[in-house]
């Protein structure tokens, strides 16, 4: 059988797996055992065991599970209700500006949580029902929450960049760093976008009619304290060499721990629960982690893996035109398929490519993460849309609804990728500052 014979079976089998409901912690593995009983017999199944040591021992990973941790008791502290005030009072009498407030404390969860769905599940139940209750239009409410959850993974410290980190072994600190400005620029794109709407059309985002004095505005400005001192604590000890990505997680989810207290929201049960979320959840990524190990060996076996890599360097185009058809493939993909599954697969593929084509590996792996953030977000399985669904049904808010108001943000997120594309130093510059990378 013809290579791009197996090449089409084997992604088909892993769409149709998906489609049916499958788990995708399962899919890869499952997929990539058939295949390798199928093309090499029974005895090469040691390549799973031999796999999973490696796969599940490098030190790399353990910033994971901290970062979830500190994802986890950051949502249980209260601070989203806290920002959430301070961003009503000093946003709330512009046009959209509860919808723009909100993108921003997005952007201060993605700085202290580096998952996706915790900022959409936060402010989903927080900004939400506000922003509708004073005459917000769902495309705007429902949008800007759906997106500005997918901040994430852009802004470190990113889940998504330490996995992708650790497939195509590259510096986990310098992808982090290179998210900084990457994402803040992403985050301003979706500001300016609502900003700009809301001014020409009101009555998508009417002002609120509440009046607060300077006095009330300053004393909410204290809502910012804890985070700002969280991010630059995590943050500033990677960029300075103090402590490395995994070192920094530790750092970091101590800190939020003490958050909980500080903001008298420590309990028992959210210590107990925060845990258990984040067993199930690393349980989850290691799994997702070994069957795509397992599948991308399987492909390399076979050949697959140089045959794509021998036909998109040999192809006689302008290299930023090679670059577009792998984003494209990445859209599609992200259609279907986990953002982390992503990683394990085509991360191995196609970093290889882009710096043979002159890319800085860097640039590459933010524009990659940028378009995992818009698979997060694209229909039909965008994960941040079935979040919404879970928070907004209640509210009147059809799947049509959240399908009808990412759309917008889509265009929004794919005009971020033409501006690092433009101006690459945004991913680059500081990274190659960096005491230690």
């Amino acid at each position: 059988m013809s290579m791009i014979s197996l090449t089409i079976i084997l992604f088909l089998a892993l769409i149709v797996s998906l489609a049916l409901g499958l788990p995708l912690c399962f899919v890869f593995g499952g997929v990539a055992t058939v295949f390798i009983v199928w093309q090499m017999g029974f005895d090469a199944l040691y390549i799973i065991v031999a796999t999973a040591w490696p796969s599940w021992s490098n030190f790399v990973l353990v910033a994971a599970p901290l970062f979830i941790l500190m994802a986890l008791f950051i949502h249980g502290s209260g601070i989203a209700e806290n920002l959430y005030e301070a961003m009503y009072r000093w946003m709330g009498g512009l046009r959209g500006g509860l919808a723009m407030g909100t993108v921003v404390i997005c952007a201060f969860f993605a700085a202290m949580a580096g998952i996706s769905g915790v900022g959409t599940l936060t402010m989903g139940l927080i900004a939400l029902p506000a922003m509708l209750k004073r005459g917000y239009d769902k495309d705007i409410a429902v949008g800007c929450i759906s997106a500005g959850g997918t901040l994430g993974i852009l802004i470190p410290p990113s889940g998504i960049m330490i996995i992708y980190a650790f497939v195509v072994e590259e510096s986990v600190g310098k992808l982090f760093m290179g998210g900084v400005f990457s994402g803040l620029m992403v985050a301003s794109l979706m500001v300016a976008y609502i900003g700009v709407r809301c001014y020409f059309q009101p009555h998508l985002g009417p002002p609120i009619k509440e009046q607060f004095s300077l006095k009330e505005k300053l004393i909410h400005l204290r809502a910012l304290i804890l985070p700002i001192l969280l991010i630059l604590l995590v943050l500033g000890a990677i960029y300075t060499g103090a402590a490395t990505p995994t070192e920094a997680a530790g750092v970091g989810a101590f800190g939020a721990f003490l958050i909980t207290i500080i903001t008298r929201r420590f309990s028992l049960a959210l210590l107990r629960n925060s845990l258990l979320t984040t067993v199930r959840v690393t349980c989850m990524v290691l799994w997702i982690i070994l069957g795509a190990k397992i599948f991308v060996h399987i492909y390399s076996v076979i050949g697959a893996q140089d045959m794509v890599y021998g036909f998109m360097t040999g192809l006689e185009l302008n290299r930023w035109f090679i670059l577009l058809v792998m984003q494209i493939i990445l859209i599609a993909l992200g259609m279907f398929i986990d953002p982390a599954g992503i990683v394990m697969i085509v991360g191995p593929i196609f970093l290889p490519i882009a710096i043979s084509l002159g890319f800085d590996p860097i640039f590459y792996g933010i524009l990659f993460t940028i378009n995992m953030e818009l698979g997060y977000i694209t229909p039909p399985f965008g994960f941040n849309l079935f979040y919404m669904k879970s928070i907004a049904e209640p509210l009147g808010v059809s799947m049509g609804d959240i399908y009808r108001s990412i759309v917008p943000f889509v265009f929004v997120e794919l005009l971020g990728m033409i501006v690092l594309c433009l101006f690459p130093q945004l991913a680059t510059w500081l990274p190659s500052t960096m005491v230690r990378g």
